[in-house]
């Protein structure tokens, strides 16, 4: 006999009735309609979204979105500006006030706080309110200063009537 296939008596297979057939099938064919309408998740229309870092810590919508972004690569955090070393910054302090003695009282404060001044007197002109004037590559050198002091207005020093070196402050009124 050529090309039968003989069966032991001890192998036994299960025969499952057609009805238990097609309703498996269906079963399945369902579940995968319902996840592929439902996106596969039971939140409600919304889905973690794990950083690259790894924790979770937003959800979107699964609505279909028209087009996909590519992802937005991190940036390295940038490092914290070092601290202003006061010492090394010279500080020329003036007083356009007809109270005596502020533009040293200022001086002394400065001092406290660690800024090198370097001079003190008395300023003629007319200036808006307490100013620091720093050149421009010492911005944040006059801002610390105007903050160190409780001054609140900062500019841009006045070429010709200010040292380029130096950070000015010409002083309206008490501080």
């Amino acid at each position: 006999m050529t090309g039968c296939v003989r069966h032991s008596k001890d192998e036994r297979g299960v025969a499952l009735p057609a009805p238990v057939i097609a309703l498996s099938v269906f079963a399945v064919v369902a579940a995968v309609i319902v996840f592929w309408l439902t996106g596969g998740d039971d939140k409600g229309g919304e889905k973690e979204i794990t950083p690259a870092g790894g924790t979770p810590s937003a959800t979107a919508s699964t609505a279909p979105k028209k087009a996909e972004k590519k992802p937005v690569e991190k940036k390295p955090a940038k490092t914290a500006p070092k601290p202003v070393e006061r010492s090394k910054v010279n500080v020329e302090i003036y007083n356009n006030t007809r109270i005596a003695g502020l533009a040293g009282e200022v001086a002394g404060k400065a001092t406290t706080v660690g800024w090198n001044v370097v001079g003190e007197d008395n300023w003629v002109g007319a200036i808006p309110e307490s100013t620091v004037y720093y050149p421009p590559v010492m911005k944040r050198e006059g801002e610390q200063l105007a903050a160190d002091l409780g001054i609140k207005r900062t500019h841009v020093a006045v070429e010709g009537s200010m040292k380029g070196d130096r950070l000015t402050v010409v002083l309206t009124g008490a501080l």
